[in-house]
């Protein structure tokens, strides 16, 4: 028997073992099994990693997973044991893993410059990507990483996103008329919508979603498909994610199982309620994608998509083609990120009138439909929102890798080991599992200012609004939320696009206020990004009230 089918036999024997157990026997069964490994792998090979300092672990089993996990501040978490330990320090996390966390623009840059080689995607998560999104039971390797990177770059470059503006900006205008006929059905006054969902609170018209409309936007500018999302057809695939953004786990046995999957990525086979939810929305997205992919590789001579070419691309091994496993992954990360971002920034223009209102002025003294170029270069202050959106609200609030090789990184300010000697670097061994958390990176004060948690566009115009600190970020205008170096996010164009065209649409044509006062509470929600909601709402509803701009 060759050793492909013995390990499909082992797989398949222990992936029914896994369903007949209990919950709780797999969870102490796992742990045990990996504690032992632990044990066996640290007490077998001197170590030359560097011992940092870090809080001790409240938990054998979790570490501090569980309370970052349940944090609705991940960065003030991370930020305050920055201010304790140091810009780089330990976290015991699940069954006594240590995690080594960089709060250090410098040390961050090293590291993400050597991302996909030097550093990798942990494989824990790269098995629950490939069974959540993609191949199965099968590991997405690195460089297939980099070739998918390779075959997507040219359909989101400034050059595509010229030909593409007018496409969303039509998407966003058929926002504003179901917007306007909401307004009109209820009198012609104000209107709750959950913006969210666009949904109408206070009567029964159709739903219209800032997901539906990134989905309508991004099958119309990738694939020449219309899903018709903005005109009211039902989309499953929506109804799954909301689904699991309003689960998230609650109960210690949910928790674990979320959590433990990291470690032992079997454990996305036990029949939890988010395990089947996450089936489902792979199911769901299987059904798009094809629905996709069979339109593209129709493009008629007059109307090509950039992905269509690439989907029509026959040799396997050209850098130039895409297959439907790495589209399903596509699909996610092009709209759920951009909508909880554009979500984002409707509630901050709520809460703040005075800044809703000098961005109106700003965009009413350009009229009719933006261009490409209008809107990244001639529009200050509404760059400045975005910015400061993404600043303070990353839909993505940490980055973890696993070294691949030892490595000493540097530090932009000593820190003090256990040991009590200050080094001015730090050494990792392959396989220390590192933490770059985005959300404090953005947000710290200690590279901010002591304005850095205040949501504030002008820090964004004045000669010294950024600090000398937050310029030795390298990601893009010194954030991180679209990642940096070889794995930065390739959609970001197309994401600045859509979100400023969403804003310029809205703002010009609609006044915003928080239903319930601007000092209202907003909670976070943890499904496949950090969405927002309005406290005491069911699910991830936001609330908001809307009435036309009149002038």
């Amino acid at each position: 028997m060759d050793a492909p089918s013995t390990l499909v036999r082992i797989y398949n024997a222990c992936r029914h073992r896994v369903l007949s157990a209990s919950i709780i026997d797999i969870a102490i069964g796992l742990a045990t099994v990996w504690v032992l490994c632990v044990a066996i792998h640290t007490t077998g090979k001197k170590s030359r990693k560097t011992k940092l300092r870090g809080p001790k672990s409240p938990s054998l089993l979790f570490g501090v997973g569980r309370e970052l996990f349940e944090s609705s501040d991940m960065g003030a978490m991370f930020e305050a044991w920055s201010k304790e330990y140091g810009v780089a320090y330990e976290i015991p996390m699940l069954c006594g893993q240590r995690r080594t966390v960089l709060c250090d623009p410098k040390a961050v840059a090293h590291l993400l410059a050597k991302d996909t080689w030097s550093y990798v995607i942990i494989p824990g998560l790269k098995a629950i990507i490939a069974k959540r999104f993609g191949r199965d039971h099968v590991p997405i390797p690195d460089y297939c990483i980099s070739r998918q990177r390779r075959s997507i770059a040219s359909s989101f470059n400034s050059t595509a996103l010229r030909k593409l503006s007018t496409v969303i900006y039509k998407s966003v205008e058929r926002a504003r008329t179901a917007w306007e006929a909401s307004i009109d059905a209820n009198g012609g006054g104000s209107v709750v919508l959950d913006v969210q969902k666009w949904h109408v609170v206070y009567n029964t018209l159709e739903t219209v979603h800032l997901i539906l409309l990134s989905l309508d936007t991004f099958g119309i500018a990738g694939f020449t498909y219309d899903f018709g999302s903005l005109d009211g057809k039902p989309n499953a695939m929506i109804s799954v994610l909301d689904a699991i953004g309003a689960a998230l786990p609650r109960s210690f046995i949910s928790i674990a199982v979320s959590l433990l999957a990291f470690l032992f990525p079997i454990l996305m086979d036990v029949p939890t309620k988010q395990n089947k939810i996450f089936e489902e929305l792979h199911d769901r997205m299987s059904e798009i994608c094809d629905t996709l992919i069979n339109n593209a590789t129709k493009d008629t001579d007059d109307q090509v998509s950039t992905i269509g070419l690439l989907l029509k691309a026959e040799d396997d091994d050209s850098s130039q083609h895409i297959t439907r496993e790495e589209m399903r992954t596509l699909v996610l990360a092009s709209y759920e990120t951009t909508a909880t971002a554009m979500t984002w920034a409707l509630i901050e223009l709520a809460r703040h009138p005075d800044i809703q209102t000098k961005l109106r002025q700003e965009l009413l003294s350009l009229g009719g439909e933006p261009s490409y170029d209008q809107l990244i270069n001639d529009l200050p202050y509404l760059d400045a929102i975005l910015q400061e959106t993404l600043r303070v609200h990353p839909p993505v609030p940490e980055l973890v890798r696993q070294a691949d090789e030892d490595d000493v990184i540097p530090l932009s300010e000593p820190v003090r080991t256990k040991s009590g000697e200050v080094v001015d670097s730090i050494a990792v061994e392959r396989g220390t599992v590192i933490t770059i958390p985005v959300s404090c990176l953005n947000q710290a004060e200690a590279i901010w200012g002591p304005d850095a948690r205040v949501f504030r566009p002008e820090r964004w115009l004045e000669a010294d609004g950024i600090t000398k600190k937050a310029q030795e970020l390298k990601g893009h205008r010194h954030l991180l939320t679209f990642g940096d170096g070889p794995r930065i996010c390739l959609g970001k164009l197309f994401a600045i696009v859509e979100i400023k065209t969403v804003l310029w649409v809205v703002i010009k044509n609609f006044v915003l206020e928080m239903r319930d006062g601007p000092n209202t509470k907003v909670e976070i929600t943890r499904g496949l990004t950090l969405r927002p909601r309005i406290a005491g709402e069911d699910g991830i509803k936001v609330p908001l009230k809307v009435r036309q701009y009149k002038g």
